[in-house]
């Protein structure tokens, strides 16, 4: 019986990580002895069946999550057992098995095999053509072509390919972050966020573009980066025909049209059009933690952009550049709008009260709202409402002692940047003159 258990752990290990694969390959029996035998052992979320309890019980670990084999070199979590054990190898295992096609070489000559079947015919995509290891992986592929997406989320209907899909998908609504950076404790839904996580921390940057050779942390991010030189921008809305560099840019900007707002805050019922604005917001609003710190004033900020954008105050860099006249500017900002108003590269929002245009769409919304008389922004310690909520949090400061802002002259301290930028040409002005 243990040995019937430890077989079917090397049946799971290459399939842990995604799904569990059950279909057979009808023209090969000898690879499924039990292609045959009775599947009585059901599983209730997806409807696939099993020959044996035992191996149920471990494809439910892909719908729960439950990953009980960790690495002790890397942390990294495993479904089954067996799964781990390949794992391990890649750690301190010798690659004597090389493949005679490409470059890649394995530990164990299965892997090779495996790995073979990637240049052969055996597992082909009659659509495309591209060749796969396995029948599941090439089962999930034919996904892309068809469309079929046979998972469904019990609390949004959403519809997904994979079962990994699905289970990142429900921690949204769950809220689970199971995993966790040991340096900065920031969570993660899915273990590959994680990775591109740490680099961050060590700074590694792999992937180079091979035009100005501009390094970053993910090989999409050097895909996205490439569009920057040839202007490329394939996916464009139907409603107003704004295009965009990416599929994901163009999913969240329908959601303007739609006002669709999926994702909610747990503690305080804001609801937002992406997760990433719940994250933000939740990060922004509910926890005070500043990670990045200015090396020329000691100010500190929530997230790696923010302090990068500061920085260039005190360079004076200029990191983004005209495509079409070498121009560079400090912005994203001022890039769109000299693209706008100098190329006619891009495309105005215009205000259907007084044709007002405007180069971004948060600047036309505020506009809007003051035709409208609408604000939304009410401040908690008096009566006084705004359009924005940089109004209100400006506003603010004028019901706390709390002074932030010091001029480096005389060490004034101020409520407001406005009031110090004020103070210091005075300031200014005042010293240059007692010194003539």
């Amino acid at each position: 019986m243990v040995h019937n258990n430890v077989s079917c752990c090397e049946h799971f290990a290459d399939e842990a990580s995604t799904e569990i694969d059950t279909e057979a390959d009808g023209n090969d029996i000898t690879e499924h002895p039990y292609h045959d035998k009775p599947k009585p052992h059901l599983c209730t979320v997806c409807g696939k069946r099993f020959t044996r309890n035992f191996g149920l019980n471990i494809h439910k670990r892909i719908h729960s999550g439950e990953k009980p084999f960790v690495c002790t070199v890397c942390n990294k979590r495993f479904t089954v057992r067996g799964a781990l054990n390949a794992h391990r190898r890649m750690h301190d295992a010798e690659k004597l098995y090389s493949c005679t096609q490409c470059e890649k070489s394995f530990s164990r000559p299965n892997y090779l095999r495996e790995h073979m079947n990637s240049h052969g015919s055996r597992y082909k995509c009659i659509e495309c053509g591209k060749c796969f290891r396995s029948n599941g992986d090439l089962t999930r592929h034919k996904r892309g072509h068809s469309g079929d997406k046979p998972l469904e989320c019990s609390v949004c209907s959403k519809r997904f390919q994979t079962s990994d899909e699905l289970i990142q998908h429900n921690r949204i609504h769950s809220g689970e972050r199971p995993y966790k950076c040991h340096i900065c404790d920031r969570a993660f839904a899915a273990s590959s966020n994680l990775w591109h996580h740490m680099r961050i921390h060590t700074g590694a940057k792999p992937y180079k573009c091979r035009v100005c050779s501009k390094a970053f942390r993910r090989s999409s991010h050097v895909n996205r980066h490439m569009k920057v030189h040839t202007g490329d921008r394939p996916f464009k809305c139907h409603t107003c025909e704004k295009a965009f560099k990416c599929s994901d840019s163009l999913k969240a900007h329908t959601r303007v049209h739609m006002g669709a707002r999926l994702y909610k805050c747990s503690l305080c019922d804001k609801s937002f059009k992406q997760v990433s604005g719940v994250r933000t917001h939740e990060r922004f609003v509910h926890t005070n933690r500043r990670l990045y710190d200015c090396r020329y004033c000691g100010k500190l900020f929530h997230t790696k952009g923010h302090l990068q954008r500061h920085v260039d105050i005190h360079t004076g860099a200029k990191r983004y550049r005209c495509r079409h006249c070498s121009d560079y500017f400090k912005s994203p900002y001022q890039l769109k709008r000299h693209l706008l108003k100098s190329h006619n590269d891009g495309a105005w929002l215009t205000c259907h009260f007084c044709q007002k245009k405007f180069s971004h769409n948060d600047h036309l919304k505020s506009h809007v709202l003051r035709h409208e008389g609408v604000k939304p922004y009410v401040c908690s310690e008096c009566p006084k409402c705004f359009c924005t909520s940089r109004e209100l949090k400006s506003h603010l400061h004028v019901h706390s002692d709390f002074r932030q802002f010091c001029c480096i002259l005389c060490c004034k301290c101020f409520k407001d940047k406005c009031s110090v930028k004020r103070h210091f040409k005075a300031c200014f002005r005042s010293i240059s003159a007692a010194a003539v």
